[in-house]
């Protein structure tokens, strides 16, 4: 999800309504224009779009410095974004994604590569409307975070295996680390 792809398309709207106002006799009704099709795919369900969501990191967390970032209990907290910020994320990715539910608290807006094992906690290419339903959901991934955390800083997987494992497909990332 990416707010210049958001606004850019809302603004092309814009100018094309406005275009076709100034060239219009005065006297002829103008249609209210369409919502925009969504430019987010749900096919990949349960994991993002990989176009508008791909995962971004935060450069401050390495293999080097696990001991003193995500392996420290509580760090995540330091570092994650308000709600008054991630709010309005998960309202424009939800229509980004184009889901019929629109109710926000049916969402978690949720970093693709989690907090806790490096994601970028503010980047919007990191952060998306996942859902609460489904057999593999927002509450599922949560525990799959949690063990290959676990497993990270205990000397199980590395970082990087880890945060690959996580971006390739999280429903699988503890089979594929032998956690």
């Amino acid at each position: 999800m990416s707010f210049s792809l958001s606004f850019n398309r809302f603004l092309v709207i814009g100018v094309a309504v406005g275009a076709a106002v100034a060239t219009l006799p005065a006297a002829t009704a103008i249609a209210a224009p369409t919502a925009p099709a969504a430019s987010c795919s749900t096919s990949y369900l349960p994991l993002p779009d990989p176009h508008c969501t791909p995962g971004a990191t935060n450069p401050d967390v390495t293999q080097a410095t696990i001991n003193s970032t995500i392996c420290v209990s509580g760090w995540t907290a330091t570092v994650r974004p308000p709600t008054s910020y991630t709010n309005a994320l998960k309202k424009q990715g939800i229509a980004d994604y184009g889901y019929s539910d629109t109710n926000m608290s049916d969402y978690e807006e949720d970093h693709f590569l989690p907090l806790e094992l490096g994601g970028a906690p503010r980047d919007p290419r990191n952060l998306w409307p996942e859902p609460h339903s489904g057999d593999k959901n927002s509450y599922s991934k949560d525990s799959v975070e949690n063990a290959v955390k676990k497993a990270v800083c205990a000397g199980q997987a590395t970082l990087s295996a880890a945060q690959h494992a996580m971006l390739t497909d999280w429903t699988t990332a503890k089979s594929v680390l032998g956690i």
